[in-house]
């Protein structure tokens, strides 16, 4: 193997050809052995430098120009598009470069990120690799990035930079040289600062071997993948590539009541798209007999007891620390009672097996927990063949040390049940496990366990686990979350321990800066009292125009605009015209209102002069609006928005979920939408002028109502997350201005009203915006539990 030493402290840090050797890695793993040495400084061949690359047979090459030039014979044939970008890093993002220079650097970096996820292509390329090694060495850029100064590096740069940050090839250069800083650090030298780059993995994995590292996620085919999974599974994975092991995906299907093939399919979809991919599929049906065969021999050694007391008094013995009649029962007598299990006997039906462990110990995981019960309901894949089912904790352990995980990694509200884990491994002569714990991702106004998700479904209150408010990985994609973000806040949340209730907005403001660059421009008008428009001065026969679909992307193409006598304009933007105004339609140009025509305070037809001379700079209303031609009529859609399905932030153990359900949690409103949405396909990501982000849920000959079914993607903006239920709350608990007015009499008002402090609408001024019908109408669903498929996901990115 190849070996390339890196110089801690060198001039400039060896992060290009560093990144790039495990970039190679990547593609062909054990190319290079990657290893970084203390000091500022390497010698080899009378040379001082920064990166040496050794062969197998001593030939070297020094500096890291020769370094870099020796790595890419081993990455694949460079485009002209890369080569020029990998001459970009080493020369322009030099730390001989002036000030000025990498200025305009960054700010060429910005522009062209602007519209794209990577520098080259679709993927990850070498000339990602290069300008991430280089800025990463860059010391100007490093103290701009710790200011978060987008003033200088630019919004597109920094997401770009943050996302190649989070990519196992980066991860695994950093992990070799915060280990040298570690051991460094206990020999009591003195190491780098901290990395500032997000997404710190300080688990502190023990035994760690190149190689042999492997871990595993196992989750329960009982629901769909939510996004606190989403975290346990990529972290399982980011370890396993990590140290080149391999990553175990097993399904635990011993609770034939919950369990369906259904999810099975939807779990494996979800990771897939998720990138995740699995040296190792199995389920631990797979190991139904060994693990019977372990609880014969725990139960012959003297571990095990059944138990044929009720349930309730089983619960509350273990509470209070009393031991159970049967827990010295005779090895013969169990062992009966356990074929009797095993057969499904009408008294086996009524016992359950237990290890024998402890009866008062203070971690009541320890209590001597069930192990085995009894069930005669099928299971999905071994059908009548088993009666008993063994419980996680007894089964985890034990299909953990045979397939050779060696370390298992899971979420910390399994920490109590740990010292039950490593109970197992002596007691049945089992390979240990190294075990770790990391924090749940908990989410404000969110629910995460599946038992209460499930409430959800079978109360009707969705349409099925992949509804746009469940946090689900599907719930969460339909609403127009990209996998792209979704997996970058994953891992930049990182593996710490620290328990965290977080906000939605940062995930969804990190999905905008994805799709914006690529969502297409188009126009959506409200159908409610909408406005007919005859323009002056204009076309007499209407006609179609080519126009960009992003302003600022060409390559997404044109759309066709229609320009017209006769036009369209919302209610909203046309209530707030007055005659001789100049206002700018967008897309045209200026025009002035010379006739305005109302009924009960309600426009019902203008009439606007153009005046494409007008300066769209002096305007303060920049509108939209819609035209029609007999062969390209604007097309009618449903735009769906909606709010948090609980109105309490964090839900206590003893909340009643009727309690704080949001009463109305789904909005929509019929529009009108300019003609080329008709041609989208499910899936498309778009941008409605002034509306926001929209992800196309239906078409319209899916729709009950035969319409285009836009949902709204959230931004992250604190207007957008706030729960809607709990604004209306505030707002009609508080006393407009007239009100305190009329309550106070002359007198002087000492404080202003909060609302209207921080600009908020009273209550008097406020229309309703939404219809508050149920999205579905009156079309009643038979079971909606069994919705649940979903678009093709290949739109998505």
């Amino acid at each position: 193997m190849t070996s390339l030493t890196l110089a801690q402290k060198g001039n400039p840090l060896p992060y290009v050809p560093g990144a790039l050797a495990e970039y190679a890695n990547s593609i062909s793993p054990g190319t290079f052995s990657v290893k970084w040495q203390e000091g500022s400084s390497l010698k080899a061949k009378d040379k001082v430098a920064n990166a040496v690359i050794t062969t197998d047979n001593g030939e070297e090459s020094v500096g890291q120009g020769p370094v870099v030039a020796y790595i890419l014979r081993f990455l694949p044939q460079m485009s002209p598009e890369i080569s020029q970008w990998l001459t970009f890093a080493l020369e322009k993002l030099g730390t001989a470069a002036a000030f000025k220079d990498l200025e305009q650097a960054f700010a060429q970096l910005d522009h062209h990120l602007q519209m794209r996820s990577y520098l080259a292509g679709y993927t990850v390329t070498a000339a990602d690799v290069a300008v991430w090694g280089a800025l990463r060495a860059s010391a100007i850029f490093q103290r701009n990035l710790k200011l978060e100064s987008q003033q200088v590096l630019g919004e597109a740069l920094l997401r770009w930079y943050a996302h190649i940050s989070t990519q196992p090839f980066v991860e695994r250069l950093n992990e070799s040289l915060a280990q040298l800083q570690a051991n460094s650090s206990k020999k009591g030298g003195s190491g780098e600062n901290k990395s500032t780059d997000q997404g710190k993995f300080d688990l502190g994995l023990e035994n760690v071997e190149d190689g042999k590292v492997v871990t595993r996620f196992p989750p329960e085919p009982s629901g769909y993948l939510h996004i606190g999974h989403a975290k346990a599974a990529l972290l399982n994975e980011y370890f396993a590539r990590l140290y080149n092991g391999k990553l175990i995906v097993r399904f635990d299907d011993t609770n034939p009541n919950k369990e369906k093939s259904e999810f099975e399919e939807s779990i494996t979809e979800d990771l897939r798209l998720l990138g995740i991919t699995a040296d190792k599929v199995s389920h631990t049906s797979d190991y139904f007999q060994i693990i019977y065969e372990y609880a014969l021999q725990l139960i012959r050694n003297g571990g095990a007891y059944v138990d044929d007391t009720e349930k309730e008094r089983i619960k509350e013995e273990r509470k209070e620390g009393i031991a159970s009649r049967c827990r010295d029962l005779s090895v013969e007598e169990n062992l009966e009672r356990f074929e009797q299990m095993r057969q499904g006997t009408e008294h086996g039906q009524l016992c359950c097996l237990r290890a024998k462990i402890s009866v008062d110990c203070p971690n009541k995981a320890m209590r001597d927990p069930v192990i085995y019960r009894c069930n005669l309901t099928p299971h999905h894949r071994t059908g009548t063949a088993w009666k008993i089912y063994p419980t996680y904790d007894f089964c985890c352990p034990i299909v953990d040390s045979l397939e050779g995980v060696t370390h298992a990694l899971r979420s910390m509200e399994y920490r109590d049940r740990n010292p039950l884990y490593a109970w197992f491994f002596p007691a049945l002569n089992l390979r240990p496990v190294a075990i770790q714990d990391f924090s749940r991702m908990n989410f404000v106004y969110t629910l995460l366990s599946k038992r209460k998700l499930q409430w959800f479904v079978d109360q009707g209150k969705v349409a099925g686990w992949d509804d746009p408010r469940f946090p689900t990985v599907r719930g969460i994609r339909r609403r127009g979350m990209t996998i792209e973000a979704l997996r970058q806040y994953v891992l930049m949340q990182g593996a710490s321990q620290k328990n965290m209730l977080l906000e939605w907005d940062k995930i969804w403001a990190l999905n905008k800066k994805i799709i914006d660059p690529a969502a297409p421009r188009h126009t959506a008008l409200l159908k409610r009292e909408l406005v007919p428009v005859t323009i002056a001065g204009g076309p007499t026969e209407s006609y179609v125009k080519q126009v960009p679909k992003h302003k600022k992307n060409p390559e997404l193409g044109t759309k066709q605009t229609v320009f017209s006598p006769l036009v369209f304009v919302d209610q909203a933007d046309a209530a707030t015209f007055a005659v001789n105004e100049e206002i700018t339609l967008m897309d045209w140009g200026n025009a002035i209102v010379s006739n305005i025509e109302r009924t009960d305070n309600v426009v019902t037809g203008l009439t606007l002069q153009l005046h494409l001379e007008g300066d769209f700079k002096t305007t303060k209303k920049k509108i939209t609006w819609l035209g029609q031609d007999t062969n390209l009529h604007p097309v009618e859609a449903l735009l769906v928005d909606y709010d948090y399905l609980i109105t309490k932030k964090k839900l206590e153990e003893d909340d009643e979920i009727a309690d704080v359900l949001t009463p109305v949690s789904e909005f929509d409103e019929p529009a009108i939408v300019d003609a080329n949405v008709a041609s989208l396909s499910k899936g498309s990501i778009i941008q409605l002028e002034r509306r926001g982000y929209y992800i196309v849920d239906k078409l319209a000959n899916e729709s009950e109502l035969g319409l285009i079914t836009l949902i709204k993607i959230p931004d992250g903006k604190a207007s957008s997350m706030a729960s809607k239920h709990n604004q209306n709350e505030v707002k009609s608990s508080t006393p407009s201005k007239k009100s305190q007015k009329a309550a106070k009499g002359s007198q002087k008002q000492k404080k202003q009203d909060p609302d209207a402090a921080l600009g908020l609408p009273q209550p008097e001024d406020v229309c309703n915006m939404y219809k508050t019908d149920p999205m579905y109408g009156d079309v009643q669903l038979d079971n909606p539990k069994n919705i649940s498929s979903m678009y093709e996901t290949s739109k998505f990115y």
